[in-house]
């Protein structure tokens, strides 16, 4: 039986499949938080909502694969890679890790780091 942590990782590689978020965001509490490298929080199943709907909208297309994670049955942790591309057309690759907080049903908080560099084009390449 998968733990919730796995159910994520696969709810996620799915609506980055399909662009369907409402699986992924049926993981989340009512009262969940979702933080990235931005200093804005987002709250609730509407703010997970706009969180991966946003998330999936930089990309014409992008693929997570997990590398490596564990669960302790209150906290998960993922490391990943994705590649893809942005909606420019140019191909992207970068690495995080992400956390998740769970009450073993729904997650509670999501966290995400990632290589922001990735997202920065040099300038020779922007021309």
């Amino acid at each position: 039986m998968a733990n919730l942590t796995e159910t994520f990782m696969q709810a996620l590689q799915t609506a980055e499949e399909t662009r369907d978020v409402s699986p992924l965001v049926a993981l989340f509490a009512p009262a969940s938080t979702l933080q990235n490298l931005t200093s804005r929080t987002w709250e609730g199943e509407d703010g997970a909502r706009e969180f991966w709907e946003t998330y999936l909208g930089n990309f014409g297309a992008i693929r997570s694969e997990f590398t490596r994670h564990a669960d302790t049955g209150e906290y998960g942790v993922m490391e990943w890679d994705a590649q893809g591309e942005l909606k420019t057309g140019h191909p992207i690759a970068y690495r995080g890790t992400s956390i998740i907080e769970h009450d073993g049903q729904q997650v509670k908080a999501f966290r995400t780091y990632y290589d922001s560099a990735a997202f920065v084009q040099p300038e020779a390449q922007a021309q």
